[in-house]
């Protein structure tokens, strides 16, 4: 058992994480892994090794200035606020605006004041602003008397969301009748001469509302209880993970964070609010699946089990993922334990295993890279 405990652990990494900008890496405009990643490794009952892994990540890339703040935002007056979503040169306003708010007012007020405000923009940093704000969720939950450094980096995990916020097209809806294995299923794939990667990514993504199923794609998830949806989302993730060697391996582990984060989040927030984040998610999926895949390769297979053939047992991947260091490596293989815990499925861990292998280890670059946020 680790003498630090979670709480006195994740505290101790924000304060030496709370010199770093919002982004990283030279012009790749990378989001700050480093709070979600030293929480995930005290989630994974490593608190001891939290300070050694904050230094190992702060090693690896050199991270931008926190960004100043210049004109106050009224969150009052959405015509204040609202033409700042998505320009991240207000950042700093996002995040002084954040921290007043928490200042006044408890932060479940204040957080469900702002997901509906901020929720159509999900897809803000490749999901890194929910993915930020749910990491300090878990935090200040368990914390009970929340710290400062808590607090601001709730502040700072909703201002990257709002900063970066980012709207797909068309309006997803829980109206259809498919499960997410049959509409991930039906979802047509376009083929590309070559490997995927940033630039098919990139070209993709600029014209995502003309590409053949997505808008039909966004009303055929049939509406489910919220747990049993995250999980669904979760494990076919997972799936799609296993099932796509060939996709640069950092990218598509968000289809399994992102829900997993929006779980830790859900039961702070009212419950008219559930059934639009699930859209918003399913939204997202879809878009990854649209953009970074081109065909289903081994997807709904059981190729993955070669891959996985010395796979570890399951009380062993944690400590790996730790050791190994890459940040979404820790966030992922956290993310696939804690869902596992509800749905023992293997793909979870399987998929896991296959990030620890497919990505780099921190100190050999990780997973830093230009395909995207």
């Amino acid at each position: 058992m680790p003498s630090i405990s979670y709480t006195d652990a994740v505290n101790e990494a924000l304060e030496r994480l709370d010199d770093l900008g919002y982004e990283r890496g030279q012009g790749a405009d990378l989001a700050n892994h480093g709070p979600m990643g030293a929480e995930a490794v005290a989630v994974l009952g490593h608190g001891d090794e939290v300070g050694r892994w904050v230094e190992r990540y702060r090693r690896a890339v050199e991270h931008h200035e926190p960004p100043a703040a210049r004109f106050a935002l009224d969150p009052a007056d959405e015509a204040s606020w609202r033409p700042a979503l998505g320009a991240f040169e207000r950042a700093g306003d996002w995040e002084r605006l954040f921290v007043r708010e928490l200042a006044e007012a408890p932060w479940r007020e204040v957080l469900v004041r702002w997901w509906p405000r901020l929720l159509p923009g999900l897809f803000a940093g490749l999901t890194h602003g929910l993915i930020r704000t749910a990491h300090a969720v878990r935090g200040l939950y368990a914390a009970g008397e929340p710290t400062r450094l808590q607090l601001d980096e709730l502040a700072r995990g909703l201002a990257y969301w709002a900063a970066r916020y980012t709207e797909l097209p068309g309006r997803p809806r829980l109206g259809g009748t498919h499960d997410v294995p049959s509409a991930v299923a039906a979802l047509p794939r376009t083929p590309e001469h070559g490997t995927p990667g940033p630039d098919m990514f990139r070209r993709r993504f600029a014209s995502l509302g003309d590409l053949d199923g997505y808008s039909e794609a966004l009303v055929r998830l049939a509406p489910q209880q919220a747990p049993r949806l995250l999980s669904e989302m979760t494990v076919q993730f997972a799936d799609v993970y296993l099932g796509h060697p060939e996709v640069f391996p950092v990218p598509l582990v968000h289809g399994v964070t992102a829900p997993a984060a929006a779980r830790l989040v859900l039961p702070h927030l009212p419950h008219e609010l559930y059934e639009p984040t699930l859209a918003a998610l399913w939204q997202v999926q879809v878009g990854f699946l649209l953009c970074m895949t081109t065909d289903r390769r081994g997807e709904g297979t059981d190729a993955w089990r070669a891959e996985a053939a010395d796979l570890p047992p399951i009380d062993e991947l944690g400590a790996r993922a730790v050791e190994h260091g890459d940040e979404h490596v820790v966030k992922f293989t956290e993310a696939c334990l804690r869902e596992y815990a509800l749905r023992p499925d293997p793909r979870y861990p399987a998929a896991a295993y296959a990030a620890q292998q497919r990505i780099k280890r921190l100190d050999d670059g990780g997973g830093v890279s230009r395909f995207v946020r």
